[in-house]
């Protein structure tokens, strides 16, 4: 069987900064757009398929990229960003520095008020993840969609704790490829955060 390998895009700059933007609707800045645009250049690779979040902000790059390209694009709703209830669309600086101190030592332990529980929100991401892995026919997919949801993703393969996933640093427009077994075996991470911007940040 031919080697299968997913590959991890984040999404790129969206207006007003760092902020918990969860189910936010953001769209791309142009900067943002070029910023996917160069990681996607540099990546020289033979894609089947695009497989992408809901959110603006990863679902318009996706489908004209995809149309570009000419290969299949398709929504999947497991891989939307987490919902952060109360923290949705504040800026880091606008939250309690003590709840916020809990939530980044350990995110699988404290859920911002009113958000989707993190047990809820990695079963969900490892849902969609094991139904793409199960789809023999994307042999090279590209899957572009978010932070949160692509540590969940390099921690189930890399087997790290909920506490450990903080520590991976997911830049904007950054590429990450995993590599499926073909027979038998586990995933394996083949490389993470691939950018031609050491910040992740185009000019």
């Amino acid at each position: 069987m031919a080697e299968r390998l997913v590959d991890l895009l984040r999404h790129g700059e969206t207006p007003g900064g760092a902020r918990f933007r969860g189910r936010g609707n953001d769209p791309l800045t142009p900067r943002g757009w070029r910023q996917m645009e160069a990681t996607l250049a540099i990546c020289v690779a033979n894609w089947t398929c695009v497989v992408h979040s809901p959110a603006r902000r990863c679902a318009v790059f996706a489908q004209e990229w995809a149309a570009r390209r000419q290969v299949p694009a398709a929504m999947w709703d497991a891989f939307a960003e987490r919902d952060f209830g109360a923290w949705e669309d504040c800026a880091p600086s606008a939250i309690p520095l003590s709840d916020l101190t809990r939530f980044w030592e350990d995110p699988g332990a404290y859920d911002p008020p009113g958000a989707e529980p993190f047990a809820t929100f990695q079963q969900r991401v490892l849902d969609g993840w094991r139904a793409l892995c199960a789809a023999d026919e994307m042999r090279h997919a590209l899957l572009i969609a978010h932070g949160g949801v692509i540590r969940v993703l390099i921690g189930a393969v890399l087997g790290l704790t909920t506490a450990a996933l903080p520590l991976l640093e997911v830049p904007h427009a950054s590429l990450s490829r995993v590599r499926l077994p073909t027979a038998g075996g586990r995933p394996s991470l083949v490389f993470h955060g691939l950018t031609p911007f050491a910040d992740g940040a185009a000019a």
